[in-house]
């Protein structure tokens, strides 16, 4: 597999772009500054010899910094400020020594030129200094911000895997209870669940390495789950499916509709000896002109406190769904006209 390449801005090497183009604008505007009664070789060639000397300077200057780490949170500029003049300095003595060689204008004479020529050379490995100073702190405080963004992905993705990794033993434990049950009514009963069970465990599996997984697979999970209990509550339990065609290929957290389906079973037909009804309705929504999947789990009874349950599978459910559809994404319990609703809604995942 190719390794996708880079975006063009960020394969230049930005850092030469600027340093050529910085320097021949400095060779440019002394070029200029000089050529007053015309341009010649000599006068070029001094206006350019600066600008090499001073491209060579500024070259060793960052291999320095770089090298001595005078560059980090806090630039040591007690050490940097003398180091700066002294490149002024030298840079003033190697344009002194282009005049000397080439005489643009003659015979050099006078030191006049000296203290504008110094201050001038210095004030402009000055700017040259800070400007890279600025140019490595927006750099590592991208760096910083990368790797904190990176680390913060990790940090998700560790607790997605453990959320899961509860969910599945939380949901073999309630079917092994399913299945102890039944195997003091029913053996040959309790053998085709052991059957159903793998089957359905295998799904759990399997789903458990996706962040999400299609609607229709997970509708197939619950089906195989209810046709389990079926088998254990018989008429007790009755569910009728709304699905709204269509959606069968957008993605949800894998076993999330399942902890609803298990929720409703253990306080909708456990709880009732005359049986429950369970409804399960999925359908596309629109909140503020966002695409919402709407899941509503009901079953006929009271909403009532879970004593002696650890609320594990809701839980992990509610937490899961909101690490991978943010925010907007809830699931919430709520009672209406003798019904126990389970509603999960979050925007579509394509």
């Amino acid at each position: 597999m190719r390794q996708a390449r880079p975006p063009l801005l960020a394969r230049l090497r930005w850092y030469w772009l600027f340093q050529l183009a910085g320097w021949s604008g400095i060779g440019l505007l002394t070029l200029q500054s000089l050529s007053f009664n015309g341009v010649s070789w000599a006068i070029a060639g001094t206006s350019f010899w600066g600008a090499a000397s001073g491209l060579a300077l500024s070259i060793a200057w960052r291999r320095r910094l770089r090298r001595q780490q005078l560059v980090g949170r806090h630039a040591e500029w007690w050490r940097i400020v003398p180091a700066v003049v002294t490149l002024g300095v030298l840079q003033t003595v190697l344009v002194a020594l282009g005049y000397v060689v080439l005489q643009p204008f003659g015979n050099v004479r006078g030191v006049d030129w000296l203290p504008s020529a110094l201050a001038s050379w210095t004030g402009t490995f000055l700017v040259w200094t800070l400007l890279y100073l600025m140019a490595q702190s927006l750099r590592r405080a991208n760096r910083l911000e990368a790797e904190a963004l990176r680390l913060e992905i990790l940090a998700k993705d560790a607790q997605l895997r453990a959320l899961q990794a509860q969910v599945n033993p939380h949901f073999f434990f309630n079917s092994l209870n399913s299945m102890r049950a039944l195997m003091y009514e029913d053996r040959d009963a309790a053998a085709h669940m052991i059957d159903q069970l793998a089957s359905l465990m295998r799904h759990a599996l399997q789903s458990g390495q996706h962040a999400l997984v299609p609607l229709a697979a997970e509708l197939e999970a619950v089906r195989a789950y209810l046709a389990i209990e079926l088998i254990r509550f018989e008429e007790r339990l009755r569910v009728t499916f709304d699905i709204t065609d269509g959606l069968e290929a957008l993605r949800v957290p894998p076993m999330a509709m399942q902890t609803l389906v298990e929720n409703a079973v253990k306080y909708g037909v456990e709880a009732h000896g005359g049986g429950c009804d369970i409804r399960i309705t999925v359908r596309r929504v629109r909140d503020g002109g966002v695409a919402m999947l709407h899941i509503d789990v009901a079953n006929t009874g009271a909403l009532r406190s879970a004593s002696g349950s650890t609320c594990i599978g809701l839980r992990n459910a509610r937490q899961r769904l909101q690490l991978l559809c943010g925010d907007s994404a809830s699931l919430e319990l709520h009672e209406q006209a003798g019904w126990v609703h389970a509603t999960m809604q979050f925007p579509e995942q394509p």
